[in-house]
């Protein structure tokens, strides 16, 4: 009996976790739980004041229910800011997914000296702050001493209204941005094409395919993955472009470029109706997260693919 209690309390010892193993699971995932916290009281409290007349002008607030809403969904000013909001992320995302794919798969094949150095000389507009590029394209789009305005007196174009004309507004800040970002694309992109295997295009070449016949069934069913993910990050951050637009004309000539974060930013801060521009945010909020779900799923079946292919 002795040797059978003895026995027991010896695996009953071993079978005891110490504490630290125990804490161990949750205090690796601490960080995570703390993080999604922050991200949620912010994110239920813009709900909750959404449904108010809050203002920073007055002491108190009401309830007002579905109230914003229901006039932001009838005013004019919110779906041209929505209108503004997807043709700038369009036009934007568009260029610089086919101007950085264009560049990194130049780069890829170039794969000398000179295209190490083309590495580093096209990542600088990366390592530019948005606000600080945007300075800078002011004074090169100056009429009196901008040098792309010096640059166009050549062929006789004087006094182009850039930034100043409603029609060019939004090509301007386009143009700004492919030039800021189309590096983070090109980064993702030579990456992607870095990382691919050879085998498939070895055997291709002995199979005697020709380069467009690689690049359709090859290159870009695996580079998919890649393209996607760039897609991802690009479209996120050109949906709630801010610091650019803002730098440039803070939404102008009039309202041309007022998106759906210039115009939440005026509503609150300018009117200090906080309450009615919460509502905004909000709605950019559903655009973002639709299209990422649906980029993502995309992401998921290229990979899939590609994984066929490598095989």
């Amino acid at each position: 009996m002795k040797e059978q209690k003895n026995n027991s309390a010896a695996v009953n010892a071993q079978n005891v976790v110490p504490f630290k193993t125990r804490m161990r699971p949750y205090l690796i995932v601490a960080p995570a739980l703390v993080i999604t916290i922050g991200i949620m009281i912010p994110f239920i409290m813009s709900i909750y004041y959404s449904l108010t007349n809050y203002s920073f002008r007055l002491p108190m607030y009401s309830f007002v229910g579905l109230q914003n809403w229901i006039n932001i969904l009838k005013s004019v000013q919110f779906w041209k800011a929505v209108w503004v909001t997807l043709r700038y992320a369009f036009f934007s995302t568009a260029i610089e997914m086919l101007l950085g794919m264009g560049i990194a798969m130049l780069l890829n094949n170039l794969n000398n000296k000179f295209s190490k150095i083309l590495r580093v000389a096209l990542i600088f507009p990366l390592m530019v702050a948005p606000i600080t590029a945007t300075i800078i394209w002011q004074l090169m789009l100056n009429n009196s001493v901008g040098i792309i305005e010096k640059f166009l007196n050549i062929f006789g174009v004087y006094n182009f209204p850039w930034a100043a004309g409603a029609s060019t507004a939004m090509m301007t800040v386009v143009m700004i941005d492919v030039w800021v970002n189309t590096s983070f694309c090109m980064l993702l992109v030579l990456a992607g094409l870095q990382s691919l295997p050879k085998s498939p295009f070895e055997s291709a070449k002995i199979d005697g395919g020709s380069p467009w016949f690689n690049f359709r069934n090859l290159t870009l069913p695996m580079l998919k993955p890649s393209l996607y993910i760039a897609l991802l990050f690009r479209l996120m951050a050109a949906l709630q472009e801010y610091a650019i637009i803002f730098g440039l004309t803070k939404g102008g000539p009039g309202d041309t470029l007022m998106n759906l974060s210039l115009t939440s930013y005026q509503t609150g801060f300018q009117f200090q109706k906080f309450g009615y521009a919460l509502p905004y945010i909000l709605v950019l909020w559903v655009f973002i997260n639709i299209i990422a779900k649906q980029i993502v799923k995309r992401q998921r079946a290229a990979q899939k693919q590609a994984a066929g292919l490598e095989e």
